[in-house]
């Protein structure tokens, strides 16, 4: 924030984020190449590609870093991923001319189990629950008054029915563990492309999400750089604009393309949409007064405090995924 004191600046808006794309993209660009030939030595860079805003970007940028020929995306659908991932992901590949390639991951995960595992506990509370049926996880709205571990079973029967279950912790938990399959299994095909080609892996999350552990551990957690962590999410559709990214992917909602029903990211994780949950961080982060945070999120001060309190939760129970293995006592190297 400036130096200003809080008489002196105008009211907090969506204006304290904006950034000079230009300047950030050249001071990103600048600190992956360093990052890539200078301190890791790699000849590029692989990410996988989702047709989503955050891995388009990425993709950019690291083109510029490394050149379009030294970057190699994939796409890694399942079994339960919306089609237009795939075509939205090749349609960004080709605009930024990078190489490409597809691994369908869907028989992998179906040999370790994964779809079978979760549709057994799910199994646990809706007995019918089988071929043709739809499921996903959806969270309490703390701006209800709801905490934050309440979460619920929606499963979508094949004739459109639609049922909503109170999830047990053993459900919840059962459900998470067998879809964190599938960033694992991706980040592994990460890892064999970039060690057959001596590139670095590229991980994808915004400050959003880094900040309030919307990751997997050694899944889409795991890379060796992470170039957009630092901007929120408003931020990096700024760059998306800059940075040409099309436009069907930079309208295009953002979702999880976990689950086999579609799925938001409000619903599965975060409190509100990106922009206003952006406010909400950055008056956090930078201690504004909750009172100037709501007017500029259009919520009241009481939601603006549940949503801190929603966030400052997040971060406590996913302080983890952050961490590294821990040791008895240091190791020098």
């Amino acid at each position: 924030m400036s130096p200003l004191t809080l008489a002196q600046r105008p009211p907090f808006s969506a204006a304290d984020l904006d950034i000079d794309p230009a300047a950030e993209t050249q001071r990103i660009v600048a600190a992956l190449r360093e990052q890539v030939r200078g301190h890791l030595r790699k000849r590029g860079l692989v990410l996988g590609l989702s047709g989503g805003i955050d891995s388009s970007v990425c993709a950019a940028l690291a083109a510029k870093a490394v050149g379009s020929e030294n970057v190699l995306a994939l796409f890694m659908p399942e079994n339960d991923s919306d089609p237009d991932s795939l075509r939205l992901g090749r349609l960004v590949a080709d605009a930024l001319h990078i190489d490409s390639k597809v691994e369908d991951v869907g028989p992998t995960l179906q040999a370790m189990g994964c779809y079978e595992r979760r549709d057994a506990f799910i199994r646990t509370i809706v007995p019918e629950f089988g071929p043709g049926w739809g499921c996903k996880i959806v969270i309490a709205n703390p701006l209800q008054g709801e905490g934050y571990a309440v979460s619920s079973l929606v499963v979508q029967s094949p004739d459109g029915q639609a049922q909503k279950h109170r999830a047990s912790a053993p459900l919840y938990l059962g459900m998470v563990a067998a879809t964190n399959m599938k960033q694992r299994t991706r980040k592994q095909m990460e890892y064999y492309h970039a060690d057959r080609l001596n590139y670095a892996v590229v991980g994808t999350p915004n400050r959003l999400e880094y900040d309030q552990g919307f990751f997997v551990k050694n899944g889409d957690g795991a890379a060796d750089v992470k170039p957009i962590a630092h901007l929120y999410k408003t931020q990096v559709y700024r760059l998306a604009e800059h940075l040409g990214i099309p436009e069907e992917v930079r309208v295009r909602p953002p979702t999880t393309d976990t689950w086999s029903m579609a799925q938001t990211q409000e619903e599965f994780y975060f409190s509100l949409p990106y922009a206003e949950m952006d406010l909400c961080l950055y008056g956090l982060n930078n201690g504004l007064p909750v009172e100037e945070v709501a007017a500029a999120a259009g919520l009241t001060g009481e939601q603006v405090e549940r949503v801190w309190r929603d966030i400052a939760s997040k971060r406590k129970a996913t302080r983890y995924l952050h961490q590294p293995p821990l040791l008895v006592e240091p190791v020098p190297l």
